[in-house]
């Protein structure tokens, strides 16, 4: 497994990391045994990057990090700014972010947490900007090492790198959403700060696995939150209605180069930007972890394609994405 350094925390880590959700049971039930055997399969592979949340399956995921034994070399990020302390993302105050991150702490069993990102916390918190401060002093005190901010939209990841302790941002990044490329990652690698990538597949539609008539459980939220009913539109299928997503993810398959698969092809893509840190995939299988980790090895893709894409998805993809880019 290939490492990058994330930006200024100096940190190196895997440039295919692994996403947590899914250990919290928020796409249906993922047994304590399966989720053991998907951590083993990442010390395995030389994933060295995983990213949880307090919230994920309201403190699971954390704490089936925590009760695991080898994590040597490993840095692990979780997030605030959603949980039940902040009344229903009303109120944020330095000894609710303090409680919050505490209580991670005691989830994941260590100190110092690696990585503390905002959690896609409302934008007129990142506006006003005090919320940074108060992680710059829980840095100070040694209560976590190093802060960033998962974002949602191009706009607010701008808000939080006018933070100088801003370390990372977490971000929507995929062939179905391509807009960091123009400002965003420029000036985040002028910043000397990382690029996490999440939902790189689209909430599975760039796996090449769904059709039309793929069904999901009541509790994936990519059943009940198709239409943003329960979050932010974009975290799921990256704001594209369901059908049209899967008609879109069939017309990439032109330009997938022979032998690879779609997913393949759009974990390459994203690592091909240099600014990118680290992309995170979420599994419920350990195989699926194996494939997702095979793109680094995989060539980058040429300029032309690159445009190509671009093209592809200012003309066809841009027009159906929903929820702000």
């Amino acid at each position: 497994m290939k490492l990058r350094t994330l930006g200024k925390t100096g940190l190196p880590v895997s440039e295919i990391g692994l996403g947590l959700w899914q250990l919290g049971g928020d796409f249906g039930d993922v047994s304590d045994a399966v989720s053991t055997e998907i951590l083993q399969t990442a010390r395995a592979q030389g994933v060295t990057f995983w990213d949880t949340a307090d919230v994920y399956g309201a403190g699971l995921s954390e704490r089936r990090v925590g009760g695991f034994g080898d994590r040597k070399g490993v840095i692990i990020a979780t997030k605030l700014g959603r949980g039940p302390q902040f009344d229903g993302m009303r109120s944020y105050t330095r000894a609710r972010v303090r409680e919050s991150l505490q209580g991670s702490a005691h989830n994941l069993k260590v100190e110092c947490i690696d990585l503390a990102q905002l959690h896609c916390i409302p934008i007129e918190v990142l506006r006003e900007g005090e919320i940074f401060t108060w992680l710059d002093d829980l840095r100070a005190e040694g209560l976590i090492a190093h802060w960033g901010a998962s974002v949602e939209t191009v706009e607010q990841g701008h808000l939080a790198l006018r933070a100088d302790g801003c370390a990372s941002l977490q971000t929507i990044f995929n062939l179905f959403r391509q807009d960091g490329v123009e400002t965003l990652l420029p000036q985040a690698a002028a910043q000397g700060v990382g690029i996490i990538v999440r939902l790189p597949l689209a909430s599975g539609l760039l796996s090449g696995k769904m059709s039309a008539q793929t069904e999901f459980s009541a509790q994936d939220h990519r059943q009940y939150n198709r239409d943003g009913g329960a979050f932010f539109v974009g975290e799921t299928f990256s704001g594209l209605p369901f059908a049209k997503g899967v008609d879109l993810a069939n017309a990439l398959r032109s330009f997938v180069p022979q032998g690879w698969s779609l997913a393949d092809f759009a974990l390459r893509w994203i690592l091909d930007h240099p600014a990118v840190t680290t992309v995170i995939a979420g599994v419920t299988k350990p195989a699926q972890l194996l494939q997702n980790t095979a793109a680094s090895d995989l060539p980058p893709l040429s300029a032309d394609l690159h445009s190509r894409l671009m093209q592809f998805y200012k003309e066809d993809v841009r027009p159906h994405v929903r929820g702000g880019i």
